[in-house]
């Protein structure tokens, strides 16, 4: 972005304090404006209090007991192992506090004017908080999401039932937890409780779990979390929830028939909506499409000088999402002209192993119909990875077949969601199998595994088998 783009101290204003809205915030006041940020609950929004941070902190947790009690095999072997569940919790609670006094730190350091209170439009450039109405230049909307309760007969009305900011903060490990929905929060939260001692079933609508991550990897991770006791049934549909003085007894619609299941606490985890009903768009004039903000690709709303990010508009609901349209938003608010684009933008899921992807599928390829191929590196031949005992995993790089440049990386392995940095960036910058494979790797690490995985597209890995081609 240029100097000459930026306009002299403009007033921007940001609904929310979130990921998308901190950022914007930060990245606005560095360019000169001057800057108040809005927010009806806690600075860092649901990522950093109810959402990606206090779970990767029970996650951790889960993480480090699972380790303790299940290392006989590799020689070490310890003995009176239990859980402090409180400690635990305050642990979880002590990294959300670190994080948003940073954050709020961040903010004065920037010379952001914070306001306390629930934000709502009386205009298209006025805002209402509190008993202060607040009039800016530039409207940066980052109100966030909640999640999803699905009209399943008895599920709000139930004692078992959480969604994910309750399953969080639970005084105790449940002896059961039955999951609704197997996407990236339930899949999470599944494996803290199924690692603590809890039974756990997740029940998922569709044909397989992680809709939008690649099929051939889910198939492997699900098959280590159903050998590891985790109970997973797909194209499977709740039809009721009943509390009873054993217990709560959930009806499910199987494949192959009716089954029921009791458990001690419900996760419902179908996804999330964004908090747009408080807003009070209509009075501003600013478009909805579909429950979401709509905006052009400057991430623009219906209203010139007014901007959604994050969850707000929906174009993709992640965190580190909503930091990059942060950053666009408010460098557009200052006069620039960026677009967002989500290509490059991974997914990632924290279990064992992790799990991240970027770019295409073998699927949405073969929808689009663009000739490709495929290299895969397993875990299993990874020295680090064996050292760790993963064994399970897999790296999968898809490339066009002309020019073999990279079209998507999935990865199922050690450290996946910190590898998958480097597929974004080889896919941003179209770099090819030939260029990554060129690349020297450090030894021994997982990364080997990223780069065998693109010679064996072309035939050429060094340490599998390589396939015959036809």
């Amino acid at each position: 972005m240029t100097k000459e783009a930026i306009n002299s101290n403009p007033s921007v204003l940001v609904i929310g304090g979130g990921p998308g809205g901190y950022v914007a915030a930060i990245r606005a006041a560095q360019l000169g404006a001057s800057v108040t940020l809005v927010e009806k609950a806690e600075i860092g929004g649901t990522c950093l209090n109810r959402g990606c941070m206090p779970t990767k902190a029970l996650l951790h947790s889960s993480e480090v007991y699972e380790a303790a009690t299940g290392s006989a095999g590799i020689g070490i072997r310890a003995n009176d192992i239990s859980v402090d569940w409180e400690a635990v919790q305050g642990n979880r609670a002590k990294v959300t506090k670190t994080l948003t006094d940073g954050v709020r730190a961040l903010l004065r350091a920037n010379g952001v004017t914070v306001v306390a209170g629930e934000a709502v439009f009386t205009g298209p450039k006025t805002v209402k908080a509190g008993d202060r109405e607040l009039t800016a230049e530039k409207i940066i909307i980052a109100a966030g999401s909640q999640p999803l309760i699905p009209g399943i007969p008895g599920l709000r009305e139930s004692r078992a039932c959480l969604d994910s900011t309750a399953c969080l903060t639970l005084d105790h490990i449940p002896e059961s937890l039955l999951v609704i929905g197997g996407g990236v929060i339930g899949i999470e939260l599944g494996c803290v409780y199924r690692r603590f001692g809890a039974q756990v079933t997740v029940v998922e609508m569709l044909p397989k779990l992680l809709p939008l991550m690649d099929p051939e990897l889910t198939a492997l991770l699900r098959s280590k979390l159903e050998s590891e006791g985790m109970e997973i049934h797909t194209e499977a549909q709740v039809t009721s929830v009943e509390d009873t003085p054993n217990g709560t007894k959930i009806r499910v619609k199987c494949p192959d028939g009716e089954k029921t299941f009791t458990a001690e606490k419900i996760l419902v985890s179908v996804g999330r909506s964004a908090n747009l009903a408080p807003l009070g768009l209509d009075r501003a004039g600013i478009a909805v499409e579909n429950g979401f903000v709509k905006t052009n690709d400057f991430l623009e709303t219906s209203v010139p000088g007014v901007y959604a990010i994050g969850d707000s508009n929906g174009k993709l609901m992640l965190a580190h999402a909503a930091m990059a349209m942060g950053e666009i938003a408010a460098e557009n608010a200052m006069g620039a002209a960026r677009i967002f684009d989500p290509a490059t933008s991974p997914s990632c899921v924290y279990v064992g192993p992790e799990f991240a992807g970027v770019g295409y599928t073998e699927e949405q390829l073969k929808a689009r119909g663009i000739d490709y191929k495929v290299g895969r590196f397993p875990t299993r031949a990874n020295g680090r990875s064996l050292v760790e005992g993963c064994t399970e995993g897999m790296v999968k790089i898809i490339a066009g077949t002309k020019y073999g440049e990279i079209l998507g990386v999935h990865i199922l392995a050690p450290r996946a969601t910190d590898l998958i940095a480097e597929a974004a960036l080889a896919i941003r910058l179209e770099a090819t199998l030939e260029e990554l494979a060129d690349t020297i790797h450090c030894h021994p690490t997982v990364t080997e595994a990223v780069r065998e995985s693109a010679l064996a597209a072309e035939g050429r890995a060094i340490h599998i088998p390589n396939r015959r081609k036809a």
